[in-house]
């Protein structure tokens, strides 16, 4: 019974030291487990092993005690309930910039905004994952054009080194009408207010630095102010129309019939002296038989017969009747019945109101003709450059569909009214037109010759900004240095314009790309007249309160 009992025993000591080291291993991994726990102090459910950053905030993990670890899990349930109730506020120029609370934003300094409900419902660790692949910037994937274009953008440069602390504001990106004198933040908005600083506006140009890869990238050409001579040179479109001095009418003086009628359609060419058409009139008639009579009394009467005759002739010609027609009345002595009248001139037929056997009266257009040997051309020339013409100023027309160059020819005759739709005024040119290649209706080039203007400076026209109440151009200063200066434009002829003020020989302008220049100076000027005024207002206040 003895020997039993020290068996067991010894059974018991040998589990007791078998149960030894489980719980000292059992307490040292409590020990390590509360030396290794790491928590982030803004998101508690983020918890780690290791030293290292928050993966939504990037706070640095801290250090965590064993009350805090076994207690870490009702933590994480109490912080995912309480963050179902709290509101969520959002940058809105930087989504991805939110809190908890409200704040701004560390990017730029806006106020946050509460987000709605619904918005906040998107999957969060996927919103995580896109702002941690937006972050990442491949580089080796940059082309020479994302180089170029990654340059600093055009900065304002005070023309005054000297006054460049004196004119230093601050104005808010987003409100440019908040400026300050002092840094701060906008009223409005929060973001921080941006330095920029300002020359004289009364006594100094507004400069434009642009670096060189920026010109590059803007494609900007310079070209340098010359003196040389400009050629008043007009360069127009004319209409060839009909020479109205040569165009002629068929007109009755007596009522009748036409019996014979021999033209017979519009464009029908007709020679001087060919048989138009024949008339039958009782008036014919009479003045025909008074002829006769007047021959007959002159062989009783010399004296009265030959008065007599001379004013029965003279009737006869102012009714139209032709001289060959008299003489074979002469020569026959007997009525012609049908009288025959024949064409004054050669052309073609560019009217016809009458048929054969019509019954026509004085004053009735039986038809017109046109002689195209000659013809005019009706030219445009714009306001600024009526003055540069006068009468008699050489002149070239070309029609290359006609193949016609350069026809020399001078200025007939300039209209005295200008058109009442185009505001343009027209000028008459008379061309000699043998071969009748010229037609109607044809446009034509016109070149009018105004002389030449000696000694002035000019400029490409491609280089002036016209904003309707002044003429620009940008001025390069230095390399990259630039001026958006007013000039006063005179005459523009053969793509150059003349400037009578604000430029001297030399200068380089700017011919391409001049535009975001002359827009970067204005908004400059905007701000120093703006600084100006709120200077005086700050005057005007403290002068009120010294009377006070």
């Amino acid at each position: 019974m003895k020997h039993i009992n020290c068996i067991l025993i010894a059974i018991s000591v040998g589990f007791s030291l078998v149960s030894m080291p489980s719980q000292a291993q059992q307490h040292s991994q409590i020990h390590q487990a509360t030396e290794q726990s790491y928590v982030c102090p803004m998101h508690p459910e983020e918890t780690s092993h290791e030293k290292g950053r928050c993966p939504q905030c990037n706070m640095f993990l801290v250090h965590q005690s064993t009350e805090q670890v076994s207690g870490s899990h009702a933590a994480k349930d109490i912080t995912q309930e309480e963050t179902k109730n709290t509101s969520t506020y959002v940058c809105p120029m930087h989504p991805e910039e939110t809190s908890h609370e409200k704040g701004r934003c560390p990017q730029c300094n806006m106020f946050l905004v509460k987000e709605e409900e619904e918005e906040f419902s998107a999957d969060e660790h996927a919103g995580h994952a896109h702002a941690m692949a937006s972050t990442v910037v491949d580089t080796s994937t940059q082309t020479q054009a994302d180089n170029i274009l990654s340059q600093p953008k055009p900065t304002l440069t005070p023309a005054n080194k000297q006054a460049q602390t004196s004119h230093i504001k601050y104005v808010c990106p987003m409100h440019p009408h908040v400026v300050s004198d002092e840094p701060g933040s906008c009223p409005i908005c929060g973001m921080d207010l941006e330095k920029v600083t300002m020359g004289d506006a009364s006594s100094s140009e507004v400069l434009v630095g642009v670096s060189g890869g920026m010109q590059q990238a803007l494609g900007m050409r310079s070209e340098q102010v010359t003196s040389g001579t400009l050629w008043k040179l007009v360069r127009t479109i004319g209409t060839v129309e009909y020479n109205e001095n040569r165009i002629g009418h068929a007109h009755t003086r007596v009522d009748g019939w036409l019996e014979t009628l021999m033209v017979h359609n519009v464009g029908q060419k007709v020679k001087k002296g060919q048989l138009l058409y024949e008339l039958y009139s009782p008036e014919l008639i009479t003045a025909q038989d008074d002829y006769m009579q007047a021959i007959d009394y002159l062989k009783q009467d010399k004296a009265r017969g030959a008065s007599l005759l001379r004013k029965a002739r003279m009737r006869l010609e102012l009714l139209g009747v032709s001289d060959s027609t008299i003489k074979q009345l002469e020569r026959t002595g007997e009525t012609i019945y049908r009288v025959p009248y024949y064409a004054d001139q050669d052309g073609f037929v560019s009217k016809l109101s009458v048929r054969h056997g019509m019954f026509v009266e004085p004053g009735t257009t039986l038809f017109e003709i046109v002689d195209l040997k000659s013809v005019w051309v009706i030219a445009d020339v714009f306001e600024n450059e009526q003055s540069w013409l006068e009468i008699g100023r050489p002149v070239e027309v070309s029609s290359a569909a006609q193949g016609i160059f350069d026809l020399e020819s001078t200025i007939d005759y300039i209209y005295p009214e200008l058109d009442p739709v185009s505001k343009a005024m027209r000028v008459r040119i008379k061309l000699d037109n043998p071969g009748k290649q010229l037609k109607p209706g044809t446009l034509v080039d016109v070149k009018l010759f105004g002389g030449p203007k000696r000694n002035v400076l000019s400029i490409p026209t491609e280089a002036l900004i016209l904003t309707g109440r002044e003429n620009r151009v940008v001025v390069q200063r230095d390399n990259n240095s630039f001026a958006s200066v007013p000039v006063k434009v005179g005459m523009i002829a053969q793509g150059r314009a003349e400037i009578i003020d604000g430029l001297d020989e030399g200068e380089k302008v700017i011919v391409s790309g001049q535009f975001l220049l002359d827009s970067e100076a204005s908004i400059q000027g905007s701000l120093q007249r703006l600084s100006g005024s709120n200077a005086d207002n700050t005057t005007d206040t403290s002068d009120a309160h010294a009377h006070h």
